[in-house]
């Protein structure tokens, strides 16, 4: 079967998942090639930017493909005009509260308007939060089809067995509002602890750095389900995070992690200081949290149904 993918980069939350997936289907036989495009490195023009010079890419592109698959909105317009028998659509998070948390009113304004006609080019929509795919079917009236994102241990072979550093605490992920980094950095002085972002380094770097730590906080103001507690549910590292979004479906609250509401600081640090403080049911969170993610998110468990997906939207 020969697919092609399409995402702004590679690496981070959706894009980052968008490798993995093809690497993992061209082991189980398919074809699976990426579309690379530039964009400009300004923030309000990088999705436009990328939209437009994915597009010219795909309209000259003579090849055709089984499948055409795209990850994220502004990838959309390049799956357009890709020639395939097939076209999906994956998306982590609603997009248009993405771009209202991220990007000026009046660009949300604009979104809210186009996304509703740019989500019926695709033949398939995938999710992969139950949160997203009861959002847009009460918001729009869209089906979308929910595909959990796998995570791949054998990458975790490279990733040396560093020694714990006592009482650290990290942050993995962007420096921006949406994902509550400001909320952690106000409550630094009242933790009991070392906090360690990890905001602009390699995997293989956030990974060490996770590891070598007591506990992952993940402080959102809105989110699909980061990869990066899936991450710590394998190093056996206990997590704090906000029950928004997709969150509330991978942690149960004091049985895998810790739920707070979110932009509330206090409840922030007494949950971090609390499984600082309590290595006995620290250590219950994690070896919880361990045999979850072996159960319910592995490739072995997984790929099958990513397989399924894509054998049986081409029998249709």
């Amino acid at each position: 079967m020969k697919v092609l993918f399409i995402a702004p980069r590679y690496t981070g939350g959706i894009g980052g998942h968008a490798a993995r997936i093809a690497r993992k289907l061209n082991e189980h036989g398919f074809d699976v090639k990426l579309m690379h495009a530039p964009h400009i490195p300004i923030r309000n023009l990088k999705n436009p930017s990328f939209a437009l010079l994915s597009t010219l890419k795909a309209s000259i592109d003579r090849q055709h493909y089984d499948i055409v698959h795209a990850f994220n909105v502004p990838s959309t317009f390049a799956m357009r005009a890709v020639k395939a028998k097939k076209k999906v659509l994956s998306i982590h998070g609603v997009y248009a509260e993405q771009v209202g948390k991220i990007h000026s009113t009046t660009t949300k304004k604009i979104v809210d308007i186009a996304e509703p006609n740019i989500l019926r080019w695709p033949d398939k929509i995938t999710t992969d939060s139950k949160a997203v795919q009861k959002a847009y079917k009460e918001k729009l009236g869209f089906d979308l089809e929910y595909l959990p994102a796998p995570l791949d241990t054998s990458l975790f072979n490279d990733i040396p067995d560093v020694p714990k550093i006592g009482n650290q605490v990290v942050y993995v992920g962007r420096d921006s509002l949406e994902k509550g980094i400001d909320i952690l950095r106000s409550i630094e002085s009242r933790i009991k602890g070392k906090v360690v972002y990890c905001t602009n380094v390699s995997w293989k770097e956030a990974m060490m750095t996770l590891r070598a730590s007591d506990l992952l906080v993940v402080p959102s103001r809105m989110e699909s389900i980061p990869q990066v507690i899936k991450e710590a549910y394998y190093f056996r590292v206990p997590v704090v995070a906000t029950n928004v979004g997709g969150i509330p479906e991978i942690i149960t609250h004091n049985v895998t992690g810790i739920l707070i509401p979110p932009n509330e600081p206090k409840k922030l640090a007494d949950a971090i200081n609390e499984i600082l403080e309590n290595k006995e049911f620290a250590k219950k969170l994690s070896d919880v949290g361990y045999e979850y993610l072996m159960k319910n998110f592995t490739c072995d468990v997984l790929m099958p149904k990513y397989i399924n997906f894509y054998e049986n939207l081409l029998k249709n």
